[in-house]
């Protein structure tokens, strides 16, 4: 089986030089390949490597090992630093030394071990790693939240980077220029690879089995069992029900709020109800909505979008739009809602240049807590990005064609933005009047807002 290289490895190589202290925590989405990456670091990087899974058998074994340390009666004397003896108790040989990492994964099926983290900070020399896949669960008020002593780090599903990375491309990808001056059969190399990546998504199961038989519908079933995978897993961490059906329907109605043609939403909740239920009904609260959408983010399928008012980004408004984490999921959503081609495809190249603005408002090169779209004179720019780089005001229009969107550019006429970068899919690249910039979208990857630098 191919082994598909990922960018976080060279993050987590960063934080182990580091030798800050802290305990790291990783985030991500069930099958996004957590469990794989920090064994390969783990065997490659420490003399020792301790791997513990709070939902196996061998979590099971460490509560054991952390009973037994913890065991103590009337008249004995205590064991000195119980938590070390359990660990000892596990692996044996087990040396609290910079050269010994400790993985503890789906850490939220136990508060007691979670609610340890700070002590795996602060009294002990080896490293820690915690993992899960729902670690949305960690926010109810059994859980001590170890503030300070955690850094944190997100897996996603593989990016077109490393999707390229796969089929020996990402070379071409680096290389290519952004406005057209480079050989047009590379750009429409690279065109096709994107379209695939549109048709299946970053997820590693889904490459991996797409790489041995070049199968568009055998990824199709993959991708449908990873969402019934995530639905029947998710089930045990609600208490209603009525929320665990409505978890299933509220996949297929966030795609279908992204289909409709309006200026984001004032209340997301309502909007969704309407579409689960059609009409007014009792049976679910908005508070069950609400749990269920914020399970869905913190488990890493849905994500927010937020909207500046008038192109002023001192007035802006969260949480009015949605995104997917993921193409593939992107696109079985849509098409569970019935889009038609060409709508599925104008969204997911929207989702695309999403994931990406996402990821440079958590690097702090763009303003804001999540990307946002803008509205300005009745009209709606796809994107818009302040950057902390240059600190100008980008517009991003994504389009299917050669249009160009007219609230973009009377943005740039009335000063509320300082260039334009349109993302198209059927371009080789250009500029034009040194303020607009067109790119194609599959290199999205390679924009940086910092054309005021100099």
């Amino acid at each position: 089986m191919k082994e598909l290289q990922r960018d976080i490895y060279k993050d987590l190589i960063k934080w182990k030089e580091n030798r800050s202290g802290k305990v790291l925590e990783l985030s991500g989405a069930r099958q996004v390949g957590k469990t794989f990456i920090l064994t390969k670091f783990g065997k490659e990087n420490y003399k020792d490597f301790v791997y513990i899974n709070m939902a196996q058998t061998s979590g099971k074994d460490f509560i054991k090992c952390l009973d037994l340390a913890e065991k103590w009666e009337p008249g004995q004397k205590r064991v000195e630093k119980p938590l070390h003896r359990a660990f000892e108790l596990f692996y044996d040989g087990f040396t609290n030394t910079e050269h010994t990492l400790v993985v503890i994964d789906e850490i939220q099926e136990s508060s007691r071990v979670f609610s340890m983290i700070r002590q795996f900070s602060r009294e002990f020399d080896a490293d820690f790693i915690v993992t899960g896949s729902y670690l949305g669960k960690t926010l109810e008020p059994e859980y001590f939240m170890p503030a300070g002593d955690v850094e944190m780090l997100a897996m996603q599903p593989l990016s077109f980077e490393e999707f390229l990375a796969a089929f020996g491309k990402r070379e071409l990808f680096e290389a290519v220029d952004l406005y057209g001056g480079s050989d047009h059969r590379d750009y429409d190399e690279l065109k096709s690879f994107y379209e695939l990546y549109c048709r299946i998504g970053g997820y590693p199961a889904v490459v991996i089995e797409y790489l041995d038989k070049h199968e568009i519908s055998a990824c199709e079933q993959i991708l449908d069992w990873l969402v019934r995978i995530f639905i029947s897993e998710s089930e045990r961490y609600f208490d209603s029900i009525l929320e665990i059906n409505l978890l299933e329907q509220l996949l297929p109605a966030v795609a279908q709020t992204m289909l409709k043609e309006k200026k984001g939403s004032k209340d997301l909740i309502t909007d969704l109800s309407k579409i689960v239920f059609k009409e007014e009904s009792n049976r679910i609260s908005k508070k069950s909505i609400n749990h269920s959408l914020a399970w869905l983010y913190h488990s890493h399928i849905v994500r927010y979008c937020g909207m500046v008012v008038e192109g002023n980004i001192l007035d802006a408004v969260q949480n009015v739009r949605f995104y997917f984490n993921d193409l593939g999921i992107c696109r079985y959503f849509l098409d569970r809602a019935g889009a038609n081609p060409g709508d599925i495809a104008g969204v997911v190249n929207e989702n695309f240049v999403y994931m990406y603005l996402e990821r440079q408002v958590n690097e702090r090169s763009i303003a804001g807590i999540q990307p946002m779209f803008a509205t300005y004179k009745e009209g709606e720019l796809d994107f818009f990005v302040n950057s902390r780089i240059d600190f100008c005001n980008y517009g991003i229009e994504v389009k299917a064609g050669r249009a160009e969107g007219k609230t973009v550019n009377r943005m740039l006429e009335d000063g509320k933005i300082d260039y334009a970068y349109f993302m198209k899919g059927s371009t080789y690249g250009g500029i034009s009047d040194g303020r607009k910039y067109t790119v194609p979208v599959y290199l999205m990857g390679r924009v940086e807002f910092n054309l005021n630098e100099s």
